[in-house]
């Protein structure tokens, strides 16, 4: 059963608020993939919102109630100045005390289940210790 959270605003540069709204309307195929299963609360009722800017970055997808962010990463994100980028992204977040689940833009294409099930067991373990 989902626990109610008082709604705290996370700080964003606004300059990154019409960004995002470009990277939405320009979205890579795996995230359009994977947001036809998040969106409409279809993902154990959690609403996620896609780019969703954090800080100075924007986030693939974040759910506020979760204090998750999902990453898709391209071929593009193993190449090593992108690499070190993502992980000093990861770590800025995680001091947010928001967990980073990242996936491989082929996991969503070649088994969008298991991507699936991996977001469900994280959502089910979050549940189960807000509720101890």
């Amino acid at each position: 059963m989902k626990k109610k959270f008082r709604r705290k605003i996370l700080p964003y540069d606004p300059w990154l608020k019409e960004y995002a709204r470009k990277l939405r309307n320009n979205a890579t195929k795996s995230e359009v993939r994977l947001w036809k299963r998040l969106k409409g609360k279809q993902m154990l009722g959690y609403d996620f919102h896609r780019q969703k800017p954090l800080l100075n970055f924007i986030a693939d997808f974040y759910c506020y109630e979760l204090k998750l962010v999902i990453e898709l990463d391209g071929y593009y994100h193993k190449r090593g100045e992108v690499k070190i980028k993502d992980e000093s992204k990861q770590q800025s977040l995680e001091k947010l005390g928001l967990t980073v689940l990242r996936f491989e833009n082929d996991e969503v294409f070649d088994d969008l289940g298991a991507v699936l099930d991996r977001i469900e067991r994280y959502i089910l373990d979050f549940e189960g210790h807000t509720h101890e």
